[in-house]
């Protein structure tokens, strides 16, 4: 299915980005595994929490695997992102999570909170190491809680993620282990405690010195389910988002995509219509964000533009075409790395890039018909 659903993204111009919670091991505990899950792997490392099994953090044997089938993923199939959900440590249930043995075993010189830490902020270097020597063109992002601190920014409040998740995300942009954070804003721009625009806002300043990116999620599945979360609050959403666009927030990811597929009281119409009727290109990856590419190679014959990719090793993403209006150039259209040849309309002035697989975008090269 993999394999399938990349091909044909691919061929539309949609970027596949594999999805992963690295240690929620089942969603029903209760369910089967096959091996070699590893939940049957390392059972000594499972344990039930709540409805779920979850994979001990501390366990060295479990953060090894995880890197493992992600690398295997990466290797195997043309992805172009891998993407770590909220869940770290499980939210808590008012028990204890059981890695008494792991931290046991640790008898180090860090407080058990640190610890718990530590072990997430290795997971997190360790795949961000393994895709830079495996994959670098890949793409790895995480959508953390929506929250970091209560109190960050003032008057928000909430769970803490910093201190009952053990999730530092402020820490993995800080180190350039992740390209960007999709922090869930998953509450309605009108409720105080929580509120979009200062979420926001605080978030964007992370990103602000050019060390990675901002993509805010938006819970989209509440569309329509109350008057707070109406269409134009997401049209609100994504306002509030481009307003902080110079620090570094370049987008919006939506969960999920049922009500886009749907329409669901015409979201999909209205957010087409107001901001996403011309396509679009990714940002280059942050740490590939200063390099450059060469212009593709084209040979007009007066009729058509035979394209060729740039000359150097660079995997080819795609060809972009630009259209000059008035005195203005705007993205006209998105070609797949395959095309080798376009007709453009005479009478006006065209111009035509290279993206590579890191998103880094070439000088145009201008056709004037």
């Amino acid at each position: 299915p993999l394999a399938f659903l990349v091909e044909h993204a691919h061929a539309r111009n949609i970027e596949v980005h594999a999805w992963f919670n690295p240690y929620r091991a089942k969603v029903d505990s209760g369910s089967q595994a096959a091996p070699p899950h590893i939940s049957l792997a390392y059972p000594e490392h499972a344990h039930v929490y709540g409805s779920n099994l979850w994979m001990d953090p501390g366990a060295e044997e479990v953060q090894d695997w995880v890197v493992d089938v992600i690398v295997d993923v990466a290797d195997r199939y043309d992805i172009d992102g891998v993407h770590f959900d909220d869940y770290f440590y499980p939210y808590p249930n008012g028990d204890p999570f059981p890695d008494d043995a792991t931290w046991a075993a640790y008898d180090g010189p860090l407080s058990k909170d640190d610890w718990r830490r530590d072990n997430v902020n290795r997971l997190v270097e360790a795949v961000a190491e393994a895709l830079a020597q495996t994959r670098p063109d890949v793409r790895f992002g995480i959508s953390p809680f929506g929250i970091y601190r209560p109190g960050m920014p003032e008057g928000i409040v909430g769970l803490d993620q910093y201190a009952e998740l053990y999730s530092d995300p402020v820490h993995w942009i800080e180190q350039g282990w992740v390209d960007y954070l999709a922090p869930q804003l998953y509450w309605p721009s009108t409720q105080a405690q929580q509120a979009y625009g200062p979420l926001v806002e605080w978030w964007s300043q992370l990103t602000a010195g050019g060390q990675g990116y901002i993509f805010v999620g938006n819970y989209l599945s509440k569309v329509g389910s109350e008057p707070k979360w109406s269409v134009d609050e997401f049209v609100t959403q994504v306002e509030l988002t481009r307003a902080q666009r110079p620090s570094g927030a370049l987008g919006n990811i939506y969960f999920q995509i049922d009500p886009l597929m749907s329409d669901a009281y015409g979201v999909a119409t209205t957010l087409h219509e107001q901001f996403y009727a011309a396509p679009a290109l990714s940002p280059p990856l942050a740490l590939a964000a200063d390099e450059t590419l060469d212009p593709p190679q084209l040979d007009d014959d007066g009729l058509t533009v035979a394209l060729a990719p740039p000359q150097g090793p660079a995997a080819l993403r795609a060809y972009v075409v630009y259209l000059e209006v008035d005195g203005a150039w705007s993205l006209d259209q998105i070609l797949t790395p395959d095309a080798t040849a376009i007709e453009l309309a005479p009478g006006a002035r065209w111009a035509v890039s290279a993206v590579d697989r890191r998103g880094v975008e070439s000088p145009g090269v201008v056709v004037d018909r």
